[in-house]
C-alpha cells in the first residue's frame, strides 16, 4: 500500500494471539500505525510481546498500541471499549488504508481463546471498522471453532458493509 502511494496506513489487529511479527516488522516504522486488541501474553501465547507498554523504536515510537485483554474478556466486558480506543488511534492518525488482521479465534466456543465474544459481537467489531469510513483490507487470521468460523468471519464483514 505504501509502495502504491498510500502515505499512512493502519493495521488493527482483533486476533486473539498478539501479532508479534506484524509489531516487530513495523517496529520502527511512523508510516504504519498498529494497534492490536488480544490475550494477555502474561498467559498466553506469544508470552514475550504485546504488552501494553510496548510503544515502538526510533522512528516508529508512538506508532505501536496494545491493547492485552484478560481471560473472560466479552463484548460489554472490556472488548467494545479497547476495541473503540483503538479506533479512535486510529481515526485520529487519519490513515489512507487500514489493513485487520481478522481473527475470529475471539469467539466464545473457541478452543484456543478465553475470550467470550458471541457471533453477534463479530457484527460489532465489523461495524466499529467500517465507520472509520477507510480503504480497509480483511486478512484471515485465527479461527477454530469450526462450525462457527465462517459465521463469524461473515458477521464481520456483514458489519462493515453495513456502515
Amino acid at each position: 500500500m505504501l509502495d502504491a502511494g498510500a502515505s499512512r496506513v493502519a493495521i488493527l489487529g482483533v486476533d486473539y494471539h498478539h501479532g508479534n511479527g506484524t509489531q516487530s516488522i513495523f517496529w520502527r516504522d511512523a508510516d504504519v500505525l498498529f494497534c492490536s486488541l488480544h490475550g494477555d501474553p502474561r498467559v498466553e501465547y506469544p508470552y514475550f510481546a504485546g504488552f501494553a507498554d510496548e510503544r515502538g523504536d526510533g522512528d516508529g515510537i508512538g506508532f505501536n498500541h496494545n491493547w492485552p485483554l484478560s481471560h473472560g474478556t466479552g463484548w460489554e466486558s472490556g472488548y467494545r471499549d479497547a476495541l473503540a480506543a483503538a479506533c479512535a488511534r486510529i481515526d485520529a492518525y487519519a490513515p489512507d488504508a487500514v489493513v485487520v488482521s481478522l481473527g475470529v479465534d475471539t469467539f466464545e466456543h473457541d478452543p484456543t481463546s478465553a475470550f467470550r465474544l458471541a457471533n453477534d459481537d463479530h457484527l460489532r467489531i465489523g461495524e466499529a471498522i467500517g465507520r472509520l469510513g477507510r480503504r480497509t483490507l480483511f486478512v484471515m487470521e485465527g479461527g477454530y471453532a469450526v462450525e462457527d468460523i465462517g459465521v463469524n468471519a461473515v458477521n464481520v464483514l456483514a458489519g462493515f458493509e453495513g456502515v
